[in-house]
């Protein structure tokens, strides 16, 4: 680390003022940029940090900025999201890192120079991976580590091109790097929850090697997590329609993945505080419900004649509620579906990815929830793949759902179709969600969801 210069600049107008205009066109084309529809008015600067000096062939910036972004079309812009980025600077681009290009420099401290997506370099890369074996502190940043776990230099990192909401490095065949794109200040549970779910010696989840925080104005920020690679483990997503395509029984794996999923919700509730949820908590539970629903009934014509027999399923919930029936929430994974789990080789299944929805806010994703959440995106996630399939598959998704709802009542003890007002206000609230979701990114798969709708709007219990 010894090329590192230590120092954070708060304030670089003549930095952020050049990259300004290559900002505003490459930014929006990235995955994981949540403003898209919107143009961006202008950027902020957070924190700056010069990782290495671009007196060398190779500079490189950590950036942390505010994109501006009108809140609605024609409107007044103000401060948006907060973005990671780390940007490379050279006199030329080599033709192997033509598909990082930002753009070129005409004026400010880099001008002259090429500037690029960083992760994409190996030298950028391995030295993330270097400054937190050593755990080093740049600037404003912090790296940061677990002692027992051993990091090994000079592992060849190649980054993930399939991220879609944060971007991922492997080094070698032995970590994974998770950079967080939009960043928030506060105790992301992505980290949080792993830890803890390492404490309590839960194998279900890869345990956290490193991490990269930030302080910034008294506020913490969680920037990134390094934890094992699962070398050779099938996405659950891709495995489940690969299963469907050859028309095999995939019971078993939802029936394992439903007791792994029990797992992680014990240890979850073992290793952090559990709340009863009394009357006016489910009853505030059930309006957020309703509320989402005319929302999405506003935003989507078709979902509107389906609204009355869909807010049955949130006011039985509000009813159980006020008759004196009580439910236990806890930490829970908060996005649970296949795309969420990972299955080994030799047949054990991992959940990963624990940041919750990033749409809603940190407090929010960090409130303790009934773990019927999770068990219903994990039901929907199957029905997803079952009338995503060609030709779609209902009685697969009836197998699976069963199966899941067995293997979890194998561990916990309870099976969630013991409780179906609970486990049919869920369900319906993720359908809701998932029409709305469609509408407005992917038209084309809204009849997956709109299938489920039309089936609870005609259903008292699931």
């Amino acid at each position: 680390m010894s090329e590192a210069v230590t120092r954070t600049v708060t304030s670089s107008p003549g930095l952020l003022a050049s990259l300004d205009p290559l900002l505003r066109e490459w930014l929006p084309r990235q995955r994981w940029f949540a403003g898209k529809g919107r143009p961006v008015t202008g950027f902020s600067l957070v924190a700056v940090t010069e990782l290495l000096p671009t007196g060398g062939k190779l500079g490189l910036y950590h950036l942390l900025v505010r994109a501006h972004q009108p809140s609605t079309p024609g409107g007044e812009s103000h401060p948006g999201d907060c973005y990671q980025l780390l940007i490379g600077a050279r006199e030329a681009l080599p033709p192997r890192l033509a598909p990082a290009l930002i753009g070129h420099v005409e004026e400010g401290p880099l001008a002259g120079h090429t500037v690029y997506e960083a992760l994409y370099d190996p030298r950028p890369a391995e030295l993330l991976l270097e400054a937190m074996r050593t755990q080093a502190r740049i600037g404003g940043l912090r790296f940061e580590r677990d002692p027992a776990q051993e990091i090994r230099g000079g592992l060849v990192p190649r980054v993930m091109t399939a991220e879609q909401s944060n971007s991922s490095v492997v080094y070698g065949d032995t970590f994974i790097l998770k950079l967080l794109r939009r960043i928030v200040p506060g105790v992301n549970p992505d980290l949080e929850l792993p830890l803890a779910l390492a404490r309590e010696g839960c194998p279900r989840v890869p345990a956290p090697v490193a991490w990269l925080r930030a302080e910034l104005g008294g506020e913490p920020y969680v920037l990134g997590v390094l934890q094992p690679f699962l070398q050779g483990a099938a996405d659950g997503w891709e495995l489940a329609l690969r299963e469907l395509a050859k028309g095999e029984d995939f019971g078993a794996e939802a029936r394992a993945l439903g007791r792994a999923t029990a797992e992680v919700h014990t240890a979850l509730a073992r290793a952090l505080p559990t709340v009863t949820l009394a009357h006016h908590q489910v009853q505030s539970m059930a309006d957020g419900m309703m509320e989402r629903l005319d929302t999405a009934a506003q935003a989507v014509p078709a979902l509107r004649p389906y609204a009355p027999g869909l807010r049955t399923a949130f006011t039985a919930l509000a009813d159980l509620a006020a008759e004196g029936h009580t439910w236990t929430a806890q930490r829970v994974h908060g996005d649970l579906h296949l795309g969420q789990c990972l299955r080994s080789p030799a047949g054990q299944w991992w959940l990963i990815d624990f940041e919750g929805e990033p749409s809603k806010p940190l407090s929010e994703r960090r409130l303790p929830q009934p773990p019927v959440r999770d068990i219903a995106g994990m039901l929907r996630s199957f029905d997803y793949a079952a009338l995503s399939a060609d030709p779609p598959a209902p009685e697969w998704a009836e197998t699976c759902r069963a199966a899941y709802c067995s293997g979890y009542a194998e561990v916990s003890g309870r099976d969630p179709r013991t409780d179906p007002v609970l486990l049919r206000a869920h369900e319906t609230d993720k359908a809701v969600y998932e029409v709305l979701y469609e509408a407005r990114h992917r038209p084309d798969w809204l009849p997956v969801p709109m299938a489920a709708i039309e089936r609870y709007a005609a259903s008292d219990l699931i």
